[in-house]
């Protein structure tokens, strides 16, 4: 632990890349975003978009609901940015955002499911899809969108707004993509009252029919392949359009798949392109690799390491050894716990480790 300290305060930062993706134009903006009768609220959210003047479709991304409320302030559209960028790239404007009661977002949350023993999961829905209405109708101001073609993607809690949204969806919502949607979950593989969560998606089916793709991981321990299965079929007996995909295992727990585009984007491409959404031309490049200044000492390895880091969520921080060991670590809280994580990760490998690079 000494050392690690130690390397913490003597080396951090010593190599540097463009903080924006080349092609890409990216800023972090408190949105104002009217909610009706509770007034406007500015809304935390980070966009993402061509470097052009055109007008392109509008991908709105949202978020999951931690456990723990003391989660809940910490929390920040950044963690959502290469997710985020990928859309981009395919030619989407892209909105990250905290729904209301989340990190920097204004106002109250809405979104509450009441007792485990009696949840109200389908108003849950309702009320967070109603933050991602607002934010659709917001950015329909934004000169570079075209609001005909408006597609919402959402994790967990915000997978679950997603399917809410296509029951009564907005003007220009042509499709949605839910990544292991669901609420209720208090430990690994439990979820409260799982009926009403079933019945919640049944009751969305009725008046859904705007196409969707549904992401489920093998060893996702909140709403497993069983359940998730459950809950698709109750949506579509009801009448709702999904295509189901069971993706294999993920990491220790399939649920943070959405955090891994590589793992789920030929899923996504291949379910726009069927539909006609797939943008025109070539992907936008993340960045120029030739351009890019590689730590000293990064043989093959970590040279592909470090392409995958630059890729990552904030917060994150790569670590090296003076012969050429690593580790890095993306989608901490804070920099300095993204700092010591990946020390530590890089010290397994060797006696010595300094931190090269944190966030970008």
């Amino acid at each position: 632990m000494r050392r690690l300290r130690i390397a913490l305060l003597g080396l951090l930062l010593a190599w540097s890349v463009p903080a924006e993706a080349a092609g890409l134009i990216e800023r972090m903006v408190r949105l104002p975003v009217s909610f009706g009768a509770a007034g406007t609220l500015a809304l935390k959210a980070l966009i993402v978009r061509p470097d052009d003047d055109r007008r392109h479709p509008l991908a709105v991304l949202t978020h999951g609901k931690p456990g723990d409320p003391r989660e809940h302030a910490t929390m920040s559209p950044r963690t959502m940015r290469a997710q985020a960028r990928e859309f981009a790239r395919r030619g989407w404007v892209t909105v990250a955002f905290m729904r209301r009661g989340y990190g920097q977002s204004e106002g109250r949350m809405a979104e509450g499911a009441g007792p485990c023993s009696a949840p109200e999961y389908e108003k849950a829905g309702r009320n967070s899809a109603e933050d991602v209405r607002a934010v659709i109708q917001a950015m329909r101001n934004d000169p570079h969108v075209d609001d005909s073609k408006v597609i919402s993607v959402g994790r967990s809690a915000g997978g679950l707004a997603a399917v809410a949204l296509t029951a009564d969806p907005p003007p220009g919502l042509v499709a949605a993509i839910n990544f292991a949607g669901g609420r209720g979950r208090i430990a690994p593989d439990e979820v409260c009252a799982p009926e009403r969560l079933v019945n919640a998606f049944g009751a969305f089916g009725r008046t859904s029919r705007v196409p969707m793709l549904w992401i489920y991981a093998e060893n996702d321990h909140y709403f497993g392949p069983a359940l998730a299965k459950r809950l698709h079929a109750a949506f579509t007996k009801a009448g709702g359009r999904a295509e189901f995909i069971l993706a294999p295992p993920f990491g220790t727990d399939g649920h943070a798949l959405f955090s891994a585009p590589r793992a789920w984007t030929a899923h996504v491409d291949d379910f726009l392109a069927r539909r006609g959404l797939a943008t025109a031309g070539p992907l936008i490049p993340l960045r120029d690799e030739a351009s890019v200044v590689y730590p000293k000492g990064l043989g093959v390895a970590g040279r592909e390491a470090f392409l995958r880091y630059l890729e990552a969520n904030d917060h994150k921080a790569f670590a090296i050894s003076p012969k050429g060991a690593f580790g890095w670590r993306s989608g901490r809280k804070t920099v300095a716990a993204a700092a010591q994580d990946a020390l530590a990760a890089c010290l397994r490998h060797a006696p010595t480790c300094s931190v090269a690079m944190t966030d970008e």
